[in-house]
């Protein structure tokens, strides 16, 4: 199964959390190896989306909220690839997917 290409990563997401420098877990400097930066972040969401349109989303677990999925597979940078695991959840209350994180895969 796959996650909809559609579905919802807010700007939010991209600015203020994944490319955002932050005290605790930073995700800014491990996108920065791979050339995502806070000026271009339309350009992680491109590379987030082609992602889920290659890779088999695998239910991860489940609660009042929804269901959540993990993706995993390679995301293209600019500048090179990182493999990551991403983290979806299908919403309960309006039945849309939404993109939750993206880590370094193990």
């Amino acid at each position: 199964m796959r996650i909809p290409v559609d579905a919802i990563i807010t700007a939010e997401k991209l600015t203020k959390y994944l490319l955002f420098p932050r005290q605790k877990n930073d995700k800014s400097k491990f996108l920065a190896q791979v050339g995502f930066t806070a000026e271009t972040p339309s350009v992680l969401e491109t590379a987030i989306r082609k992602l889920i349109a290659e890779n088999d989303a695998v239910i991860d677990r489940r609660n009042e909220y929804g269901t959540f999925f993990r993706v995993e597979g390679e995301l293209r940078g600019p500048s090179g690839i990182l493999s990551v695991v991403t983290v979806w959840i299908l919403q309960t209350i309006d039945g849309q997917y939404r993109f939750v994180t993206l880590k370094p895969k193990r």
